[in-house]
């Protein structure tokens, strides 16, 4: 039997219409348990709680989207070129690390700042692939709101950009749920 090839719109149109709620739920979770061990540990720990917790997300989201149909482990759907571009966007914010870590070892109180920002980035090819405007809206604003904190409140760089980070994300699943009707 002969195969028939999807054109990429076609796969775009298809990925377009997931739910995309595993991977920004898994974000959500992680920074909130970086905001809350900022709130309730010593800076040593929630340093590593940070990392810990930022670079689990893809694990947490596998995990997730069993829950949330999107079953990314599932071996049984079509192929897809634009899930292996959302896949390079993750190996992307993975690399960002590289650029964190340095700068946290000269100013500790980089990281949620350096991390937060870097590995938010992910979103803005994320809105092209679904052509949807909710990727743009979350790295813009994700940004922003880490900048202004970040020089506002230096002495809570731990706790109010992981919950800054938190609200974003809660507003983003908000989006993502209710674009279904949009269309």
């Amino acid at each position: 039997m002969e195969q028939i090839t999807r054109t990429l719109e076609k796969q775009r149109e298809e990925f377009s219409k997931r739910k995309f709620l595993a991977t920004p739920l898994a974000g959500l979770l992680a920074w909130l348990m970086v905001g809350i061990s900022g709130l309730t540990m010593p800076v040593t720990i929630t340093v590593w709680v940070l990392f810990i917790a930022t670079g689990g997300i893809v694990y947490l989201a596998l995990f997730f989207s069993k829950f949330t149909g999107e079953n990314f482990l599932d071996k049984n759907k079509a192929k897809n070129e634009f899930d292996k571009l959302f896949l390079f966007t993750v190996f992307q914010a993975v690399l960002v690390y590289s650029i964190a870590i340095p700068f946290f070892l000269v100013d500790y109180t980089s990281l949620p700042m350096s991390i937060g920002i870097l590995t938010g980035l992910m979103w803005i090819p994320f809105s092209w692939i679904i052509n949807h405007w909710v990727g743009i809206f979350h790295s813009v604003s994700r940004t922003a709101v880490i900048l202004i904190l970040w020089y506002i409140l230096p002495p809570f760089r731990f706790v109010a950009i992981p919950f800054a980070i938190v609200l974003i994300y809660i507003i983003t699943i908000a989006i993502l749920a209710g674009r279904s009707i949009e269309k």
